[in-house]
């Protein structure tokens, strides 16, 4: 059952890694979209909404735009609900505790998205100076082969970030899920209110504009008050 998860997990972390800046950019790729697509994948559409609840905003003020490259915020959030949801049947401990423990190992682990994304950008500059070559000699084909080798290196990334988040929360969830049970259990509901609140202390420090923040605001209390509901 662990192995389908995971399979699903990467399906979606393809498809919604390759929206985050190589392709469409129709947004599935935001975390308050992708857990709960790949949760409904997996028959847990509420962990997934938790989750995206939980790390949309840490990473708002961010955003994957020109050179530009923050943590990969899209695979933290569907390694950790793939986490949540597969270490909850193995460990039989579907709880609020062990879904908060695979995202405070997902989130660092996210930095590892800055590398691979890094690396798929300088790689997508060599292509770019083929491609150039090609133009100049009139093989359109040799263009069109390049630039479907970018968009293969940005998947490559994308699953290479998911990757590692998954297996190294694979490896230590289960070892540290013992030692911090019962002190998740008295702290829970506070770090759960503490993500969103670290996320819009960051997007407050950007915003200038009265009614951005009026709108900005609004947005949070009703976002807030589903999580609250959930």
């Amino acid at each position: 059952m662990i192995a389908v998860d995971l399979l699903f997990g990467a399906l979606v972390s393809l498809l919604c890694g390759l929206d985050r800046t190589a392709l469409l950019q129709v947004m599935i790729s935001r975390p308050l979209v992708a857990a709960p697509l790949v949760a409904w994948l997996l028959g847990e559409p509420l962990v997934g909404l938790q989750v995206g609840v939980m790390v949309e905003l840490l990473w708002l003020a961010r955003l994957p735009v020109g050179a530009a490259i923050p943590p990969d915020d899209t695979q933290v959030s569907i390694a950790g609900t793939v986490l949540a949801i597969s270490l909850g049947k193995a460990l039989h401990a579907d709880s609020l505790e062990l879904l908060l423990l695979c995202l405070l190992v997902a989130i660092p682990l996210g930095k590892v998205g800055q590398f691979f994304d890094h690396a798929a950008r300088q790689y997508n500059v060599r292509l770019l100076n083929r491609a150039e070559t090609a133009l100049a000699n009139g093989n359109l084909f040799a263009v069109e082969f390049q630039h479907l080798r970018g968009i293969l290196s940005f998947s490559l990334a994308a699953i290479g970030t998911y990757s590692f988040i998954v297996v190294s929360g694979l490896l230590l969830i289960p070892l540290c899920w013992s030692l911090v049970q019962h002190p998740l259990e008295h702290s829970s509901s506070w770090l759960q209110l503490a993500l969103p609140l670290v996320g819009v202390a960051v997007i407050l420090g950007t915003i200038n504009v009265s009614r951005a923040l009026t709108l900005f605001c609004a947005t949070f209390g009703t976002a807030f008050l589903l999580m609250w509901l959930v």
